[in-house]
């Protein structure tokens, strides 16, 4: 259950470490994000790049959308099973709802695979 002013790690290569969420999108007064939601979120820390000639695909401060892939608030499953994780997670999203990253670090759940499309799905190893 993500909420406004909730921390999360951000589990792709786009440069961000850590961002805090602004507002979770859908609906008029939707107060809580889950798994495969969208919202609105801040950079809080950049990932540190030494050496090399590589720049950071995203800066401090910057202001972008992401989708929830994790959560430490379990939920349920079709199945009658549970399932929860040790932290809360996010992809940043650049134009057109493309993963700004190219690789995708940890589970990807099945659910999103009826969510959202299959680009997101096929940069990351599926959890059934």
């Amino acid at each position: 259950m993500i909420q406004v002013g909730t921390k999360l790690r951000v589990a792709d290569n786009s440069g961000a470490k850590i961002i805090e969420c602004i507002r979770v999108l859908g609906g008029s007064g939707k107060k809580i994000g889950k798994v495969g939601d969208c919202i609105v979120a801040s950079v809080k820390e950049v990932r540190s790049y030494t050496g090399g000639t590589m720049k950071a695909k995203i800066n401090k401060g910057a202001v972008t959308k992401a989708i929830i892939l994790r959560t430490a608030k379990e939920f349920s499953r079709r199945d009658g099973g549970f399932l929860r994780f040790q932290d809360n997670t996010a992809i940043l999203l650049g134009t057109q709802s493309q993963p700004s990253g190219s690789r995708i670090f940890g589970p990807i759940l099945e659910e999103l695979r009826m969510l959202k499309d299959m680009k997101l799905v096929s940069m990351g190893s599926c959890l059934m």
